[in-house]
């Protein structure tokens, strides 16, 4: 069985033919050109043709991941307020004459993961994306838990800091976005820094207030993943997206922070590790998502 993974960014489109291992048999990337709807519309439509003929079944299942909150039946984005216009409500099924189930895009991350990648073989699963923003998927049970309004998972949206003054897209006070997300990055360092890789670039030269900067967000994330597990309780934690991508630098000081906050009930640790999947996570999942979606569908009938 295969199936088609598309990831809607407001930068690039990426569509992949993948099978249930998680190969990836052929990746296609267009330009979105987000302000034009007719435009980024038109492109995944021949994205996925493409796509239908190199597998030579045009009614193979398709995995839409894009940002927002998806439908309650996964039909379509219905909340995607600034951004891409066109988007919210529109029902791809109809759109590409072919089953397609569509997404949001952390969560897709998190189904590429738990699908083909680090997460696979676990049934409870918690991942963030770290990026520009921070987001997230929670797996229960081995089923993607999307939750009332399919809001679930926005694990970059937990205040830190009840008292703050300063709120984020959510109007939450002090959230963990705003304390490691590249968003508020240049508030962070004092403007020193607009880009959290300069900033580790700094760190690595031994640059104190980088050095400090950097820490003190590590601290936060180390915070709130130690609650997630004690709300969660997760057998893996996963991290993706840009910052990830840190390495040692991340992942090390991450590690002595959770020692001291984590409760080690048991002599039990949650593990915490890299993302496989990076540039085409979201296509992957969206495929992933797909060949979930359609077996549950096959089966009903």
């Amino acid at each position: 069985m295969k199936a088609i993974g598309i990831d809607l960014g407001g930068t690039n489109i990426k569509g992949v033919l993948a099978d249930a291992n998680g190969q990836i048999l052929k990746a296609i990337q267009l330009q979105t050109n987000e302000k034009e709807e007719r435009h980024w519309k038109t492109s995944i439509k021949t994205l996925v043709q493409t796509l239908q003929e190199n597998h030579g079944q045009p009614g193979i299942p398709v995995g839409v991941s894009a940002p927002g909150l998806a439908g309650k039946n996964n039909d379509r984005i219905v909340l995607m307020p600034g951004r891409l216009a066109g988007l919210e409500h529109f029902v791809w099924r109809d759109f590409l004459g072919t089953p397609t189930w569509v997404l949001n895009d952390a969560h897709a991350a998190l189904i590429a993961e738990t699908s083909f990648g680090t997460g696979k073989g676990y049934a409870d699963v918690l991942m963030l994306t770290l990026g520009t923003g921070v987001g997230g998927g929670v797996m229960i049970g081995g089923e993607l838990h999307q939750g009332l309004l399919n809001r679930a998972g926005h694990v970059g949206h937990v205040s830190l800091n009840a008292d703050s003054d300063a709120r984020d897209i959510t109007n939450m006070p002090a959230s963990l976005e705003d304390a490691i997300g590249d968003c508020s990055i240049e508030q962070r360092s004092f403007g020193r820094f607009t880009s959290t890789h300069g900033l580790l670039e700094a760190v690595r030269r031994g640059d104190r207030l980088a050095v400090y900067t950097w820490l003190h967000s590590v601290k936060k994330l180390a915070t709130a993943l130690c609650s997630f597990i004690n709300i969660l309780s997760p057998e893996i934690i996963i991290l993706g997206g840009g910052i990830s991508r840190a390495g040692k630098d991340l992942f090390e000081p991450l590690a002595e922070f959770m020692n001291i906050f984590e409760w080690q009930h048991s002599d039990t640790r949650t593990p915490v590790v890299p993302a496989v999947f990076d540039e085409y996570s979201g296509a992957a999942g969206a495929a992933g998502f797909a060949l979930r979606k359609n077996q549950q569908h096959n089966s009903k009938v």
